[in-house]
C-alpha cells in the first residue's frame, strides 16, 4: 500500500483559523484533498485504462504531467503558519491591532482593507470554503463546520485517520 503524503496535511491546518476568517481546514490546498484528488484520478484513469479506449481528445501524457504538477505544489500551511500571501493588509493589520482575527475587530465594517476583506472572504465562500462570521466563536465554529465538510468529502483522507 501507497504510504500517502497528505495524511497530515489536515492536522496541520484543522484547527486554524487566518486573519481574515476563512478556516484553513477547508481549504483544499492546504487540507491534502487536492493532492488526494488528483492521485485518485491517475488511479481511476489507469484502473479502467481509460488511455486506451477513453476519449480521444485527452492527451494523458500531458494530462497527467498536470496532475502530477498539482501533487507537487507545497501545501499551503495557513498564514498564521507562514503561508498565504506574503503582503495580507489583513494579518498586518489584524497582528499590529494584536487581534485574533479581522472579526473581532470594531472596525471591520468600515475597515480601510474592506474591499479586499470582501473580495477573499466571497471568493473563499464561493469556492466552497468555511468562513468565520463576526461575533462567532472559533471553536464551535470549527466544530460546527468540521461536521459538514466531513459530510461533504467522507471518502478523503481528511476523515480516514480516525481524525476529529
Amino acid at each position: 500500500m501507497k504510504q500517502n503524503k497528505n495524511a497530515n496535511a489536515f492536522e496541520n491546518v484543522k484547527a486554524q483559523i487566518g486573519y481574515c476568517g476563512i478556516w484553513c481546514g477547508s481549504c483544499v490546498v492546504g487540507n491534502g484533498t487536492l493532492r488526494e484528488m488528483t492521485e485518485k484520478y491517475k488511479d481511476l484513469i489507469d484502473a479502467y485504462d481509460l488511455k486506451n479506449w477513453g476519449p480521444k481528445d485527452i492527451d494523458f501524457a500531458q494530462f497527467y504531467k498536470g496532475l502530477d504538477s498539482i501533487q507537487n505544489m507545497d501545501l499551503c500551511a495557513g498564514c498564521r503558519k507562514g503561508g498565504g500571501r506574503d503582503n495580507c493588509e489583513m494579518r498586518n493589520c489584524a497582528k499590529e491591532k494584536n487581534l485574533e482575527s479581522c472579526t473581532f475587530c470594531e472596525e471591520f465594517e468600515q475597515c480601510k482593507n474592506a474591499e479586499i476583506l470582501k473580495h477573499m472572504r466571497s471568493g473563499a465562500l464561493a469556492a466552497g470554503l468555511y468562513v468565520l462570521s463576526k461575533g462567532q466563536e472559533k471553536r464551535e465554529f470549527i466544530k460546527q463546520k468540521y461536521t459538514e465538510l466531513k459530510s461533504r468529502w467522507p471518502c478523503c483522507i481528511l476523515f480516514t485517520n480516525g481524525q476529529s
